[in-house]
Order: structure tokens, then sequence, then C-alpha cells
């Protein structure tokens, strides 16, 4: 099946598996402008410049495609040498019926995975504290940069919302 967002699950435990610190000054390439029409966004602009922990939370909370392509190309330096990390890192986990096209989860005929495969790779990516810690954020400030003020933050994800009656 096709994984949808679920993608990002791989893209950030790459991203935190990649050694670059939370607190390193990542400038947004200008591939973001590469976003697929309808996609969800952080937002992030090429040029702006960020914490690596402040683009990591965007991606995250706002399920950011751009956030996806920033990172891809920030860890990777592109977007394809990024998804061969990403194919690469599915089959040292075992995953034999997965094959990712992209770092978002845009619909692609050649991206899929199976349950099972994502179980592993959320298996793995929550052996990760920091990528736990992301994933069960509801609110968070993004800071101010010279593209735009200071972005309050929220996640879609029911679960963790206090407010709404499936929240865990």
């Amino acid at each position: 099946m096709y994984p949808a967002s679920t993608t990002k699950i791989m893209t950030l435990m790459l991203a935190l598996e990649s050694g670059i610190s939370f607190d390193t000054i990542v400038t947004i390439p200008k591939e973001v402008k590469d976003v697929p029409d309808g996609s969800s966004t952080v937002p992030v602009t090429a040029g702006e410049q960020m914490t690596f922990q402040d683009l990591l939370y965007g991606f995250m909370l706002r399920s950011g495609n751009d956030g996806a392509i920033a990172i891809a190309v920030i860890v990777s330096g592109s977007v394809d040498d990024f998804v061969a990390l990403m194919n690469q890192r599915a089959q040292e986990l075992g995953c034999e019926s997965t094959h990712f096209a992209n770092p978002h989860g845009f619909h692609d005929a050649n991206h899929y995975t199976t349950a099972r495969d994502l179980a592993t790779i959320t298996r793995e990516a929550m052996k990760n504290e920091t990528f736990r810690t992301i994933v069960s954020t509801y609110t968070y400030t993004m800071a101010k940069t010279s593209k735009r003020g200071k972005l309050v933050i929220e996640s879609k994800i029911e679960l963790l919302d206090p407010s709404s009656s499936y929240y865990y």
C-alpha cells in the first residue's frame, strides 16, 4: 500500500541519525519550491535560516512536505540521494516489501510499503528518545527567522490534543 505521510517516520529517523546537531543553523534549500501541488507545508521558504530542531519539529507537527524536501537536501545533498538512503535503511531493517520514491509520502506508484515493514521502521524509530519526544509534541514554537515572525504550530493528531475526545 501507499504509506502517504507515514513515510515521514523514516525521514525523521534518518534526520536524527544524521548526526546534525539540533542547534545547527540550516539554510532551507531552493528545492523546497518543488513541493507537489496540494501538499501540506510547514511552511519553510528557500533561503530561510533556522535551527535544525525548528525544521524537524515544524516538519513533523505540520506534516510538511516542504520540510521533508529540506531535510532530504540538508542531510544527503539531494532528494535522490536521501531517497536512496531511505531505501538502504529499510533494507538494513529487513523491510522486504518497501520502496520509497520521495521523503514525504506524496503519492507515487513506486512508493509503497506493508503494515509489517512500516511497523518495523516505526519500532526502530521509537528506540530514539528524541524521535519519541518530537512525535508526541502537540504544540511547538518555531523561532522568528528573516522571512517570518515566530510561528506557533500544533499537531493535527487528535490523540495528542487534550481537548479531543481521542486524547491519549
